[in-house]
């Protein structure tokens, strides 16, 4: 039996040690997984393309336990030389909410926790935004 194209390419591919993690996408909060998967594809095509965002989403979600390695051959023609790095970001992104009790990345939770920070001293610098 021949093997398809996909088959072939997964077997050339070499590919980050935690993509043999598994993810169980019942552990994460996906609508948080799907604004940066959002964020991110428009960053790297320039433009909002919602046929490759909802393909990502698709692939993702089609099975309780994506297969990180297929989703990145499948979004290849899409994203091209940045597919392997969107593709080991999200599944940071993905296995670090898994871990979390909330389902949301420790990354994301520290980043909002940063920016929250900043407003706060923005606002105390600026005595013009206080209410009385």
């Amino acid at each position: 039996m021949a093997l398809s194209v996909d088959q072939k390419r997964l077997k050339a591919t070499k590919f980050p040690p935690e993509f043999n993690q598994k993810v169980d996408i019942q552990k994460v909060n996906i609508d948080l997984i799907k604004k940066w998967i959002a964020g991110k594809i428009t960053a790297i095509l320039g433009d909002d393309d919602e046929i490759v965002v909802e393909t990502c989403y698709n692939l993702l979600e089609q099975d309780q336990f994506p297969k990180i390695k297929e989703i990145q051959i499948q979004l290849t023609g899409f994203l091209n030389k940045d597919c392997p790095a969107f593709c080991k970001e999200l599944w940071g992104l993905m296995l670090s909410a898994q871990d979390s009790p909330v389902g949301v990345p420790k990354e994301m939770l520290e980043a909002k926790k940063l920016e929250l920070q900043q407003e706060q001293v923005r606002r105390s610098s600026d005595p013009g935004t206080e209410c009385s």
